[in-house]
C-alpha cells in the first residue's frame, strides 16, 4: 500500500472520529458564575430551615439554628450563591460585621409573625447592617418569613413599617413573603436577586 493511500485513509478515520465525537459528546456546559452572599436575621427568623431545603438537606428532626455560622453553595440554573449564615443570637449579632468583607449582597430574613419587640429589633438590625460600610451599596433581599401563620404581617406592612424606600438610598432590593411550605417562590425570590447581582457585581467564575 503506498504512503498516498495509507495518509489518506488515515485523514478518514480523523473525520470519521471527530464526526462521532461531535454526534455522542455533549459540550461541557459554560462556567455558572459565583457570587458571595451573606445572610442575617434574628434567631427563630427560619434562615437556616430556608437555606437547608434550598440546598435539599433532608433533616428527619427539627433544623438546628446556626450558632457560629455556616457556608452553603446554592446552585441555580444561572448561577452559584455562597450564602455565609450568622446565627442570629444576642451572643453573636455583635459579630456580624467580621464577616461582611467580601460580600456581594445581603440576604435579610425576618419572622413576619413577631412579636412588636421582636420586630422592632428586626427592624433596627436590618438598617444597622444595611449602613455598614461593607454592605451599604450592595443589593439586598428581605424575606419576610412566616407567611403561613395567622399572625404573619403582611408585605406592604412590612415595607412601610422598615422603612425600606430612605434605607435603600438608590441601591437595588427585593422585599418578598416567604414560608417553607412554598420553595418555589423562594427560589424565585434567589433568582431575582442573582439577577440584581449580574447587573452590579462583577463576578468570579468556577
Amino acid at each position: 500500500m503506498s504512503e498516498h493511500i495509507q495518509l489518506s485513509i488515515a485523514l478518514c478515520r480523523i473525520g470519521l472520529y471527530t464526526c462521532l465525537q461531535k454526534m455522542c459528546c455533549k459540550e461541557s456546559p459554560p462556567p455558572r458564575p459565583e457570587y458571595d452572599v451573606v445572610c442575617i436575621g434574628l434567631s427563630g427568623a427560619g434562615k437556616t430551615s430556608l437555606l437547608s431545603r434550598l440546598c435539599n438537606e433532608i433533616s428527619d428532626g427539627a433544623v438546628q439554628p446556626t450558632s457560629g455560622f455556616s457556608i452553603k453553595a446554592v446552585g441555580f440554573e444561572n448561577a452559584i450563591l455562597n450564602v455565609k449564615e450568622l446565627g442570629g443570637a444576642e451572643t453573636i449579632k455583635k459579630y456580624w460585621s467580621r464577616y461582611y468583607q467580601g460580600s456581594h449582597g445581603v440576604v435579610f430574613v425576618l419572622n413576619s409573625a413577631a412579636s412588636d419587640d421582636e420586630m422592632e429589633a428586626s427592624r433596627s438590625e436590618l438598617h444597622l447592617a444595611l449602613q455598614h460600610p461593607q454592605l451599604c451599596t450592595l443589593p439586598f433581599l428581605i424575606l419576610a418569613n412566616h407567611q403561613d401563620s395567622p399572625a404573619a404581617r403582611s408585605v406592604p406592612e412590612i415595607q412601610k413599617y422598615f422603612e425600606l424606600q430612605p434605607l435603600a438610598r438608590g441601591r437595588k432590593w427585593i422585599l418578598t413573603g416567604s414560608t417553607t411550605n412554598n420553595m418555589e417562590a423562594v427560589k424565585e425570590s434567589f433568582s431575582q436577586l442573582i439577577c440584581l447581582l449580574e447587573e452590579e457585581v462583577q463576578p468570579s467564575r468556577i
